[in-house]
C-alpha cells in the first residue's frame, strides 16, 4: 500500500494527512472549500508527497486506501460515496471517519460495492492519539475489516474492532455518558464547569490516560482484583447509576456551559492550549511506549 485519498481536509483529515505522510505514504487530497489546499499544505511539516486535487473520484482512482472526513449528513456522505465507488479498484477499502453514523447507513450510497465499506473513526488529533475505531456494517465483508485492522495497525494506530454497528460507536458513547453526567452537575448547580475539569484531569483523567476502566478497576481492588471490587463496590455503583442525571440541552444549560468554559479559559489562548495539550500528549506516548507492561 502506497497512495492513500484523504476526502475532506478539515482538522479531521489535515491530521490524517500528516499521519499518512509521517509513515511514508504518498497522499491524494481533496476537499471544495476555498483555499482548502492552502490551509492543508500550511499545517504540514512536509506536503512533499501530497498532490491535491478538486475530484474526489480522481483522488480514489489512484488509492490504495481512502479515508472519508466530510460533513456528518447522510445525503452528503451518500454523494460522496457514490463517487468514490465508482472510481475506486472494487479492492480498495472505503473508509469514513464519522463519529456516530451507522457504517450501514453510509453504504447506501454504494451500489456497486457496499461490502468494502466501513468506519474508521479516529480521536482527535488522529496523528497523535493512537485509537481508531473499525465498524463494519451489515454488508460489510470480514476481510475488508482484517484489511482495514492491518493497515491502520501498520501506520502505528491502535485499532479496535467492533463485533457490530452502533450509533456513536464505543468511545464515544463512553464519552457520552460522562458528559451526561457533568452537564447535569452543572445544571444542578453542584459544581462548576471548571471544577468539573479539575476534578477529570486532576483525578481518574490521569489514570484513564494510562489504563482503561476495566483495568483500573481491578488494580483498585488490590489482591481481590476486580472481583473484589464488584463484591464491594458494585452495590454502592448500582445506587450511583440510578441517582445519575437525566438532562436535555436546553438553550439555556448551553449557555451556561459556554460562559462555564470561557470563565475557566478567560487568560487562555485556545491555540497555545491546543500546542500545550499536544506536547504533554508527545510525552504521555512516549511514557507509555517506554513500559512493557502496559497493556
Amino acid at each position: 500500500m502506497t497512495t492513500v485519498a484523504v476526502v475532506g481536509t478539515g482538522v479531521i483529515g489535515a491530521s490524517w494527512t500528516r499521519l499518512f505522510l509521517a509513515n511514508g505514504l504518498d497522499v491524494v487530497a481533496t476537499d471544495p472549500a476555498p483555499g482548502a489546499e492552502e490551509r492543508l499544505r500550511s499545517a504540514l511539516e512536509d506536503p512533499d508527497r501530497l498532490r491535491f486535487v478538486a475530484d474526489p473520484g480522481e483522488a480514489a482512482s489512484v488509492a490504495d486506501f481512502v479515508q472519508e472526513n466530510g460533513p456528518e449528513r447522510e445525503d452528503v456522505k451518500h454523494a460522496l460515496f457514490a463517487v468514490l465507488d465508482e472510481a475506486a479498484r472494487p479492492d480498495v477499502v472505503l473508509a469514513s471517519s464519522s463519529s456516530g453514523l451507522l457504517p450501514s447507513a453510509i453504504a447506501r450510497g454504494c451500489p456497486r460495492h457496499p461490502e468494502r465499506v466501513v468506519v474508521g473513526h479516529p480521536f482527535n488529533p488522529p496523528h497523535l492519539i493512537p485509537l481508531v475505531e473499525v465498524v463494519p456494517g451489515r454488508d460489510t465483508a470480514p476481510g475488508v475489516v482484517d484489511r482495514a485492522v492491518a493497515f491502520y495497525t501498520s501506520i502505528g494506530k491502535r485499532p479496535i474492532r467492533l463485533a457490530r454497528e452502533v450509533p456513536g460507536h464505543v468511545a464515544n458513547r463512553l464519552q457520552a455518558a460522562l458528559w451526561q453526567e457533568a452537564y447535569s452537575l452543572v445544571e444542578r448547580g453542584i459544581a462548576t464547569v471548571a471544577d468539573i475539569d479539575t476534578a477529570i484531569a486532576n483525578g481518574p483523567g490521569l489514570r484513564w490516560a494510562v489504563l482503561g476502566p476495566f483495568v483500573n478497576q481491578h488494580l483498585s481492588g488490590g489482591a481481590g482484583g476486580l472481583a473484589h471490587v464488584l463484591a464491594h463496590l458494585g452495590p454502592p455503583t448500582e445506587e450511583w447509576w440510578r441517582d445519575l442525571g437525566r438532562v436535555h440541552l436546553t438553550p439555556e444549560l448551553a449557555d451556561t456551559l459556554v460562559a462555564g468554559v470561557d470563565a475557566e479559559l478567560a487568560a487562555t489562548d485556545d491555540r497555545s492550549l491546543a500546542a500545550a495539550r499536544d506536547a504533554v500528549l508527545h510525552q504521555l506516548l512516549a511514557a507509555k511506549a517506554a513500559q512493557p507492561d502496559l497493556p
